[in-house]
């Protein structure tokens, strides 16, 4: 009988590593890993943060969906979404021949059980995969150790009785992925929350009570069927979406946990609160690495990553705070050195900014999310080289 759950690859990494190094990997970035994450070129010097791009799940996911292509020649493969939220990434698996399922209802009508399905790194809700299982077609789940470690905690919040709030996006794949869990455990809660302003406002409903119609209608897509604000916070259990900016999702423990403290005192706070460290160290690492280029005084900071990526977004806003910040989805969103395509810190939409990069402009700050290979930030020094005129890519290197 046909193996049709796969975790842990195929045991090919060795035989896709050539086609990932030549679609993904960077020279310069080689270089500047080597030279203290710094590239001087005439009179620019580029300064890398210390951790940027691929992070272990996001490689580990890009890998097993290049092992899947070569372990099932011939068969239909499909992908439940974006593997990851990079557009070049998603594109490239698909000139591979991997199918990308539609989203809305009827998403699995047309897998059958000789298909194999590719679970991306954000994970799927618990319903989605207990149908892939009745299909009995091959699942490759490529989930995130991250986010397995959050449902981990949100079943366990389950189990006990406990609502589990979530910093993060509800509309979020790997967030819709988590509190699908609590429906595992019978009449388990959820709450999803977004920011600070939206938990400043659930801590002022814990503590002093309000209009319970006013809360259900302001966070009507972001909690559980039946939710009760009144009998469902008083039992509460802290995790996040692993993208999250790191302080706020800790912040926000923290409000919670003073309010159900002036709420309920000292001597029911093990049974009404509950919080257990989510955060991806993968994720803290890299806005770590961001905040650590301030003292270097860059003139400008290039985020580089998919506009929809929540850890990107997230970087560029901690950009924003010490300097000029860009968030752009590729090197080709540098339309010249006076114009650039990119996304605001905090804003929703591309716009174009002129007299973005002036011959004042002596170091630049680049980062890229955990979604972004390191040829897009390769791609993007070039560029920016290339529009001042200055050494070609072949001195840069040193090849002669």
């Amino acid at each position: 009988m046909e193996q049709t759950y796969f975790q842990k690859g195929f045991g090919l990494k060795a035989e896709i590593r050539p086609q990932l190094q030549e679609t993904y990997r960077s020279q310069i970035v080689d270089l500047m890993r080597a030279n203290g994450f710094s590239l001087k070129v005439d009179d620019l010097t580029f300064l890398l943060a210390i951790e940027f791009g691929f992070c272990y799940g996001v490689e580990r996911a890009v890998e097993y969906a290049y092992e899947t292509v070569a372990r099932f020649p011939g068969r239909r493969i499909f992908l439940t979404g974006e593997i990851i939220h990079n557009p070049h990434v998603n594109v490239k698996l698909e000139g591979m021949g991997i199918q990308f399922l539609p989203d809305g209802a009827g998403k699995y009508e047309s897998v059958v059980s000789q298909d194999v399905v590719i679970v991306p790194a954000f994970g799927i809700p618990a319903d989605d995969m207990s149908l892939l299982a009745k299909k009995g077609c091959v699942v490759v789940d490529t989930t995130c150790g991250s986010v397995l470690n959050v449902w981990k905690n949100v079943e366990r919040y389950a189990r006990l009785g406990v609502t589990s709030v979530i910093h993060g996006k509800f509309e979020h794949e790997e967030t819709q992925a988590t509190f699908s869990r609590t429906s595992l455990y019978g009449n388990a809660r959820y709450l999803v929350i977004r920011d600070k302003t939206e938990a400043e406002y659930l801590c002022r409903y814990i503590v002093d009570g309000g209009d319970r119609s006013e809360f259900l209608n302001r966070f009507s897509k972001a909690i559980s069927n039946g939710f009760d604000p009144d009998m469902h916070l008083e039992r509460v259990g802290v995790a996040n979406q692993t993208t999250m900016l790191s302080s706020e999702s800790l912040e926000i423990a923290e409000m919670l946990r003073v309010a159900l403290l002036a709420r309920y005192g000292t001597d029911e706070m093990a049974e009404r609160f509950h919080s257990f460290d989510t955060i991806c160290s993968a994720t803290q690492d890299r806005q770590d690495a961001v905040r650590q280029l301030e003292s270097k005084q860059p003139d400008v900071m290039i985020v580089i990553g998919g506009y929809n990526s929540s850890n990107t977004n997230n970087l560029a806003k901690i950009a924003a705070t010490f300097t000029r910040a860009y968030h752009i989805e590729d090197a080709v969103a540098i339309l010249s050195e006076d114009e650039i395509r990119h996304k605001p810190a905090g804003s929703k939409t591309e716009i174009v900014t002129t007299g973005w990069f002036p011959r004042s402009v002596r170091t630049v700050g680049i980062t890229a999310g955990a979604s972004t290979p390191n040829n897009q930030i390769g791609e993007t020094i070039e560029r920016i080289i290339g529009f001042r005129g200055t050494m070609d890519l072949a001195s840069i290197l040193g090849v002669h």
